[in-house]
């Protein structure tokens, strides 16, 4: 192969990895399962460590949580602590984000006091955002409607969206993000 044309078809694999989105997705996480095992207490811990580090290496764009990140709707404080741990040890850096978020933050974070992507608050260094929606078993529960989604979205360390309350009424507010040329849209299908 002549080296003008290794040289364009470089050329065409950096434009094209430019406008296409690397997504690392997963699901039913859920971190604390037998968490007061002797034998089986860090698996799932070990898992999402597995899990991020892939994200890590692979230098995906986001990872997408499809819902139960955690066993139960109100997680042990260690829980929480680990996942906080784990998710400031490989999402946390200095690598550019290189997708735009397109959405209005209001929308899409109803539920934050300050509501903004992660990776675009002045105050975080978000190398690896990580979106994510609540599951049946980490879904908002008690007087006030909090979950450890909520607390994991307060520090800033997740994007939580897909946040409702009821039932009754269910909202779909989709992530709309854009990488180069290409643009996706993220949505929360309710399933339960």
């Amino acid at each position: 192969m002549s080296t003008t044309l290794e040289n364009n078809l470089s050329e065409e694999t950096i434009q094209d990895e430019a406008n296409i989105f690397k997504i690392l997705v997963a699901t039913d996480i859920h971190l604390g399962f037998e968490e007061k095992d002797p034998v089986r207490d860090q698996d799932s811990f070990d898992t999402f460590e597995e899990i991020l580090q892939i994200a890590d290496a692979e230098e995906v764009d986001f990872i997408l949580l499809g819902g139960d990140l955690f066993h139960h709707a109100q997680p042990s404080p260690y829980c929480i602590y680990k996942c906080s741990e784990l998710l400031k040890k490989y999402c946390l850096g200095d690598k550019p984000v290189e997708i735009e978020f397109l959405s209005d933050p209001k929308r899409n974070f109803p539920h934050l006091m300050n509501p903004l992507v992660n990776y675009e608050d002045p105050n975080l260094n978000i190398s690896i955002p990580v979106f994510s929606i609540h599951g049946n078993h980490d879904d908002p529960t008690g007087q006030k409607q909090i979950s450890a989604m909520d607390l994991l979205s307060t520090t800033g360390l997740v994007n939580y969206f897909g946040r409702w309350n009821s039932h009754d009424k269910v909202e779909i507010e989709p992530i709309l993000l854009k990488k180069g040329e290409s643009r996706i849209s993220v949505v929360r299908i309710v399933s339960y």
